[in-house]
């Protein structure tokens, strides 16, 4: 008897989470596999402590393979779904083609950037969702402090120690309050010029930080980063974005050269490929995970629009809680329809939400108990490394070595700033130059107005990092070339504006509302644009917050079973 093909396209929190529990279910008696660009889940609420040299980039990458048994892995970017035919089709890290059969099939693409039509953020800002982007800005904030020190004037050295994050969701919150700290660090070892501090600046357009949660977590984080000496400014973003600085809506210009991007999310525009019904971009599906009219395709995480029993008529919020437990449901729900055991709806109970601030301090609400100082951060560490799949013991001997041992603070320079652009929708691979071309059904491309970029055969192109037949080499030769004639840093590379002739073409101009192709390595600039979000007016649920915040304190059955680490 031929065992059933099962497929997971997705290992974010959500496809990480069905992998797992279909992986202990199936007990080999089904084929299991699982699509995903890299070969590990990103324990994303950490991602902070990685960009100022807490934990190592590899703690937070949890192996696929070796915490997956029985899970087959394939390398790859889903370009689209053929329900018909039951396939996806996918492209895998070199440029080839492929095609996976099945009998069920679990969506879990998770989300990707979003960006709002602010002339400059695309040229100028960067994310901070995947692994590439949090080794660059720890790159770029110890370079700046290091300019800095180094500046003859003044002006210079207030521009490059000054920070700039937009969103104060949990990701805009958790990075200005680790990077103040790690900043306050670095100018104990390079002074800058006398009197002058880093300054960190914390902006969003809500009335108060952490918006989607409790109000006394709320009070709690706003009064750590302002006692640490974070600016937070709510009911405040920005207008245009420049090479030497940023334009507030309040007027004001400050001049940096660092923008961090955190205002949120939207779903994978791969869900927009299948032809179903959508809520807000996610694909609809009933209590039990499954795609109306197709019994035999489920959806989870934040391309999934689940139903939520506590508030009726409403879907459950795109957060890593949600997702981690929708993924378990879904497994269940698959098993179910297999045979295995009985189908399951999914239900949930709001246990509380943690928030790392860096050092000791923390915000969290375990079961409503509102926690502070100390104690939350002990729940809050303890919490993630319940949650963590696997690394604990890594993930534990860093705090300690980060506890009796200076910081580290050294450029390694394997990121450059051309890979990790903002308008890249697939932030867990860098730009590489010279890479090969990824064709890709439903996505979008590029920055502006205007219908989606489409190729000859009608589907969205995502293109490598530079122009048809450029080498590294070349790109190299004519970047060391542009800083010799110009007596200036390259722009775009580190340190630097982003660059008009840069690897993978030249982004529009003044259009960087326009939401990009996912998964894309280096897309080549849309002949026509997808309409952006009107500025101001994001779409519901985003805003200028993070809406893939940590999941809070689990419940028992979402505590991974030992064995995990």
């Amino acid at each position: 008897m031929t065992r059933p093909r099962i497929v997971i396209v997705g290992a974010g929190f959500a496809g990480y989470r069905a992998a797992q529990t279909l992986s202990r279910m199936s007990r080999n008696k089904a084929d299991v596999t699982l699509l995903n660009p890299t070969d590990y889940f990103l324990y994303v609420p950490l991602l902070p402590q990685v960009a100022v040299g807490i934990l190592e980039p590899r703690r937070v990458a949890v192996s696929l393979s070796a915490t997956l048994p029985g899970v087959r892995l394939v390398l790859g970017e889903a370009d689209a779904v053929d329900m018909d035919a039951r396939a996806v089709h996918y492209t895998d890290p070199e440029g080839a083609g492929g095609t996976l059969e099945y009998d069920r099939l679990v969506l879990a693409v998770g989300s990707v950037n979003k960006l709002l039509p602010i002339p400059g953020v695309a040229e100028h800002a960067h994310g901070f969702r995947g692994l590439p982007e949090a080794l660059y800005l720890r790159d770029h904030v110890t370079r700046q402090v290091e300019l800095a020190a180094a500046a003859a004037d003044r002006d210079s050295c207030a521009a490059r120690c000054t920070f700039v994050v937009v969103g104060a969701g949990y990701t805009g919150t958790e990075v200005a309050a680790h990077g103040k700290t790690y900043t306050d660090s670095q100018v104990r070892r390079h002074p800058l010029r006398q009197g002058m501090r880093p300054r960190w600046m914390l902006l969003d357009i809500a009335d108060r930080v952490l918006p989607e949660l409790d109000e006394r977590l709320s009070r709690t984080a706003d009064r750590v980063l302002r006692e640490r000496g974070v600016d937070v400014r709510m009911g405040t973003s920005v207008k245009e974005a420049t090479h030497d600085g940023v334009l507030l809506t309040d007027g004001e210009f400050v001049p940096t050269r660092t923008l961090v991007w955190c205002v949120g999310v939207r779903p994978d525009p791969l869900v927009e490929s299948t032809g179903h019904p959508l809520e807000r971009g996610r694909i609809v599906v009933d209590p039990y995970l499954q795609v109306p009219g197709r019994p035999e395709v489920f959806a989870a995480g934040d391309a999934a629009a689940v139903p939520d029993v506590n508030k009726p008529g409403s879907c459950t919020p795109m957060t890593a809680q949600h997702a981690w437990r929708h993924g378990k449901i879904a497994a269940i729900n698959v098993a179910a329809s297999l045979g295995a055991c009985a189908r399951r709806p999914y239900r949930h109970r709001d246990l509380g939400f943690v928030v790392d601030l860096g050092g000791a301090q923390a915000a969290a609400n375990p079961l409503g108990v509102p926690l502070s100082g100390p104690a939350a951060g002990a729940v809050t560490r303890g919490y993630h490394l319940a949650a963590m799949p696997g690394n604990r013991i890594r993930v534990a001997a860093d705090w300690l070595l980060n506890a009796v041992l200076p910081r580290q603070a050294v450029q390694l320079g394997l990121v450059r700033s051309w890979s990790v652009p903002l308008e890249s929708a697939s932030p867990e691979l860098a730009r590489v130059a010279g890479g090969p071309e990824r064709p890709r059904a439903g996505a979008q491309v590029g920055a502006g107005t205007g219908p989606e970029a489409t190729d000859a055969a009608g589907t969205g192109s995502r293109r490598s990092g530079a122009p048809e037949g450029t080498g590294a080499t070349e790109i190299i030769e004519n970047t060391e070339k542009a800083q010799a004639a110009s007596g200036e840093p390259a722009r775009n590379q580190p340190g630097g504006e982003p660059a008009r002739n840069q690897p993978g073409g030249e982004p529009a101009r003044n259009q960087p509302g326009g939401e990009p192709a996912r998964n894309q390595p280096g897309g080549e600039p849309a002949r026509s644009r997808p309409r952006p979000e009107p500025a101001g007016k994001p779409g519901p649920g985003h805003g200028h917050h993070e809406h893939h915040p940590a999941p809070g304190p689990v419940k028992r059955d979402d505590i991974p079973e030992e064995g995990d680490s």
